[in-house]
């Protein structure tokens, strides 16, 4: 049976899907963008701004089920620009250790809901 995860921590989601669910032990995170969930504003100061906020989102999500960045199996990394990339995973390194990092791929999209820089999704072990 699934369960559904929400947290006011995390932005509300912007269409008919909720923030997590989890199954079989699994959890299944949405994409989150970096809006800030205490203003509904997104962050997008710096790619840097940006990428701190969507992890911001994700561990909040995370923590709502009770679990952290050391549970993530895999990510799934969306940007609108690959001459990005090295900015952003100077930031995204920072959320993870070297040795236990999860799978993951970063792939260059054409546009990201609201025109953001950055979507991050992620796929965590909950047993």
């Amino acid at each position: 049976m699934k369960k559904i995860i929400i947290t006011d921590k995390a932005p509300a989601p912007v269409g008919p899907y909720n923030q997590a669910i989890l199954h079989n032990g699994t959890l299944f995170a949405s994409g989150q963008i970096a809006i800030n969930p205490e203003n509904g504003e997104l962050v997008t100061d710096s790619i840097e701004a940006e990428t701190h906020q969507v992890m911001k989102n994700v561990s909040a999500i995370l923590a709502a089920a009770g679990l952290t960045f050391e549970d993530v199996i895999k990510c799934s990394v969306f940007v609108a620009d690959m001459n990005m990339y090295s900015r952003i995973n100077e930031v995204y390194a920072t959320y993870f250790n070297d040795d236990t990092a999860p799978a993951r791929e970063l792939v260059e999209v054409a546009n990201l809901p609201k025109f953001v820089n950055i979507e991050i999704s992620v796929i965590a072990a909950a047993e």
